[in-house]
């Protein structure tokens, strides 16, 4: 309708200059040139209200024009001040103005509550433009996942960690993959997922790393404890009957030997006797195995309680301080904080550090100056973290791959139970079990509540 009108303007003046033309043409042909001078000054000044006119319109429209292209929605035409002939173009600009400016400020707040909502979710995101590798948009999640604060290119996460970037570059839109990631010497699974989106003519392609560790853990749990139960369950029912049998053939033996003895079968007799004896025992053994195991299963429920983590350290160094001071292991205690508490079951957080320091004193025991090292602080999400150092041997990539498995053992001696244990405790905790270790320096559990 604004446009309207300015186009009506233009039309009355053309109308009327077209008029003034036709007069002034009769008047030429009729030969009366006195008239005709006043008409022609007539022409010429519509030619130049006429010029005038499409000049102050063309300096609003460049004017306009370039409030368009440096984005200055700001920008105000007064609309009283202008002339008569310009008020409506003047109004039609602001309104346009306005538009765009509500526009943007749309955009801007859909843009900023997306911004945020990928901040604050747990799910790593990342974007980068496919031909280039340059690195479009990457969220916290991810900035921590990696332990990098900026990354310009793909290229550059290529320097860092190469496996990941080339698993980055072979993830095609649509696909998913779990990849290993190493983060303060500590090594998690990562769920990868890609999609691709077109925008401006570039392609992009947006990789979600989604940390899966906690899950994997929690069913691979569940999965051991399936099987621990049926296993244990087998074991007991098929060796029970073996061992009742050979106790009771053990018995009628004995019963049996002073007779076999005068009849010069003691060599025979020693034998059964050797036989039937191991077969007790194996069963037995056996059946003391299964009921070992068992107690992985037996943790269902928690008592809850706030605990301090400094009074766990002391009763810990109450229990453990003659085993260490006979070994000549010190230890150390770190609490930059004393109030630092969590919501435990105390006596399994106790077994779990007991387990711990056990181990740590087989570590330690071939060093010069052996030490462990107990600490709490509080983490980033505001949660404790007790950590549990010692300097000894360390471990090497497979075998922290395998601690955590039940029956999985480095030690002559070990059942391959206590860390299995310690696991399901902090599953139970809705925590984790975390380990950091270098052969020939140490090695470090972090207990995540």
């Amino acid at each position: 309708m604004i446009f309207k009108r300015y186009q009506e303007r233009i039309l009355i003046r053309v109308l009327f200059m077209f008029l003034t033309l036709s007069c002034a043409s009769f008047l030429l042909v009729k030969g009366m040139y006195e008239k005709l001078a006043v008409v022609l000054v007539v022409v010429i000044f519509q030619l130049i209200d006429f010029y005038n006119f499409h000049r102050k319109a063309q300096q609003e429209v460049e004017q306009f024009v370039e409030s368009i292209h440096y984005r200055d929605f700001s920008r105000y035409f007064d609309v009283k001040e202008a002339p008569v002939e310009l008020q409506s173009l003047r109004q039609g600009f602001n309104e346009i103005n306005s538009t765009f400016k509500l526009i943007s400020r749309e955009r801007e707040t859909q843009f900023q509550y997306l911004q945020k909502i990928l901040e604050l979710v747990n799910t790593g995101i990342l974007s980068y433009e496919h031909k280039s590798g340059e690195i479009g948009w990457m969220n916290e999640a991810i900035k921590n996942m990696l332990g990098v604060p900026y990354l310009k290119s793909i290229s550059s996460l290529e320097r860092r960690d190469p496996l990941l970037c080339q698993e980055i570059l072979n993830l095609r839109p649509g696909e998913s993959k779990i990849v290993s990631l190493t983060r303060d010497k500590h090594v998690f699974k990562t769920l990868l997922a890609a999609t691709a989106f077109q925008t401006d003519g570039r392609v992009y392609k947006l990789i979600a790393f989604q940390d899966v560790n906690e899950a994997l853990d929690e069913t691979e749990a569940k999965a051991w404890q399936r099987l621990l139960s049926v296993m244990t369950h087998e074991i007991m029912n098929s060796v029970a009957p073996i061992s009742s049998l050979a106790e009771t053939m053990l018995l009628r033996l004995q019963e049996s030997a002073k007779l076999m003895r005068g009849e010069g079968q003691e060599s025979a007799l020693e034998d059964l006797e050797l036989g039937i004896g191991t077969i007790q025992r194996r069963s037995e053994g056996l059946l003391k195995f299964a009921e070992t195991y068992r107690s992985l299963n037996k943790i269902t429920t928690l008592n809850l309680k706030k605990v301090y983590a400094r009074d766990l350290f002391e009763n810990l160094h109450v229990l453990m301080e003659p085993t260490l001071e006979q070994k000549h292991i010190e230890l150390e205690i770190i609490m930059l904080d004393p109030d630092i508490s969590m919501e435990a079951d105390s006596a399994l957080i106790e077994q779990v550090l007991i387990n711990l320091v056990v181990n740590a004193i087989d570590a330690v025991k071939e060093r010069s100056e052996p030490t462990i090292t107990l600490s709490a602080v509080m983490g980033p999400n505001g949660k404790a973290i007790i950590k549990v150092s010692d300097n000894g041997t360390g471990m090497s990539p497979e075998v922290m791959d395998n601690i955590f498995i039940p029956f999985f053992s480095t030690k002559k001696t070990g059942s391959g139970i206590g860390l299995s244990l310690c696991k399901q405790i902090l599953l139970l905790h809705k925590g984790n079990i975390q380990v950091q270790s270098s052969e020939g320096v140490g090695s470090s559990f972090l207990l995540h509540f």
